[in-house]
């Protein structure tokens, strides 16, 4: 939060946290927030200041992929194509040769030796 406005500041627990708007009042919002209590989640609602709350950048990137996957389908769809709209995991990065200054040195363990 804005550390400048005291007023309506959330409780260290609720700092960084996502919650869902549920309540819109003149200066404040009413916000359901999970908080982990020992073993289990609860949902809590906390009211807080309008200065302390911004928007998740969550739902811009999903409303982008949106976008991009309608434009996708569409040009498959002219030409007469399918095409995969489901995210990928990154692939494994392509073969390549190390090269260095000095020789690599092989590591190996020290014989062990029983001292009687």
């Amino acid at each position: 939060g804005n550390g400048a406005v005291q007023k309506g500041m959330p409780h260290k627990v609720y700092h960084g946290k996502t919650g869902r708007v549920y309540n819109v009042t003149a200066h404040a919002l009413g916000v359901i927030v999970n908080k982990r209590v020992r073993g289990r989640i609860i949902p809590k609602r906390i009211n807080i200041r309008i200065e302390h709350v911004k928007h998740s950048k969550c739902r811009e990137d999903f409303l982008k992929r949106v976008k991009e996957n309608e434009r996708l389908l569409k040009e498959a769809k002219e030409a007469g194509k399918t095409v995969n709209l489901k995210r990928q995991p990154q692939p494994p990065r392509a073969a390549h040769i190390v090269k260095g200054a000095e020789k690599p040195v092989l590591l190996a363990p020290i014989p062990y030796e029983f001292v009687a």
